[in-house]
């Protein structure tokens, strides 16, 4: 239960609320999965909104942003593509697709597998994955700016130890 005149957010009013129905019941851990979820939807409205200042989609960003950090000459196999943004191939080609449409990304045989495709970032797509890149990160450090840099650390730390321990 809440201390008296602590106002309690949202989370922490529908925990309150279970432990009045159900004090049986260990809700704790609704502090973290809660907030946690509440924070990943607002933090992807807060990426989102950059993404479409230059046009892009997050699935855009995406594929743009993983072929920009592969080097040079910035391409990738679609299948490496695939798992690098950790999306199924069919969603890939439909990123894909739309960012062959806008004169982004190119899609050519593969010359080692002639079934294969390689995907590859047009010039057009390295100016813009370098300016919206250069954004999303000012847009980033904006978000975790009211964390000191031990607390981001820190939080940094016990999410990838808490992923590596679901398998994510």
């Amino acid at each position: 239960m809440a201390a008296a005149g602590r106002d309690l957010d949202h989370v922490g009013r529908i925990m309150e609320q279970w432990a009045r129905a159900r004090p049986d019941l260990d809700v704790s851990p609704q502090g973290v999965i809660g907030r946690l979820h509440r924070v990943a939807a607002r933090l992807t409205e807060e990426l989102v909104a950059v993404y479409g200042e230059f046009g892009l989609g997050e699935g855009e960003f995406d594929v743009l942003a993983t072929l920009r950090r592969a080097g040079a000459p910035y391409e990738l196999a679609a299948g490496d593509l695939a798992r690098w943004t950790m999306v199924s191939s069919g969603a890939v080609t439909k990123r894909v697709d739309r960012c062959v449409e806008q004169g982004w990304v190119t899609r050519r045989v593969s010359d080692a597998d002639h079934r294969g495709r390689v995907v590859a970032l047009t010039e057009a797509g390295l100016d813009l994955i370098d300016r919206a890149f250069e954004a999303h990160m000012a847009n980033e450090h904006r978000l975790v700016g009211t964390l000191g840099e031990r607390d981001r650390a820190e939080l940094a730390r016990l999410l990838e130890r808490w992923g590596r321990a679901l398998g994510a």
